[in-house]
């Protein structure tokens, strides 16, 4: 999916239409000390082995997420684009 660098949509902060940058989010690393992973170590430790076997249910790709940052305020929205897709968005200058 293509899409261009620089939109002209509403910054809620300026309360106006205004020319905003678009970044694609991607995901960070994940904590090895977060509660959800200590949890997770804990459960395959032993005689219990994996939690879950295969899935059956597929899902069709994931969500597209950009951050909108205003040229004004410089202040940052999120907004998702579209529904799921397997696409990976891309950033064209027009």
């Amino acid at each position: 999916m293509k899409m261009p660098e620089t939109i002209r949509t509403y910054c809620p902060y300026c309360k106006t239409h205004t020319k905003q940058k678009i970044k694609v989010v991607r995901k960070g690393k994940e904590s090895a000390f977060s509660w959800g992973a200590r949890q997770h170590r804990r459960k395959l430790k032993g005689y219990i082995g994996k939690l879950a076997g295969k899935k059956t249910v597929k899902k069709r790709g994931k969500s597209q997420k950009v951050t909108l940052e205003c040229t004004i305020c410089k202040k940052k929205t999120e907004r998702i684009i579209g529904t799921r897709t397997a696409k990976p968005l891309e950033l064209t200058k027009l």
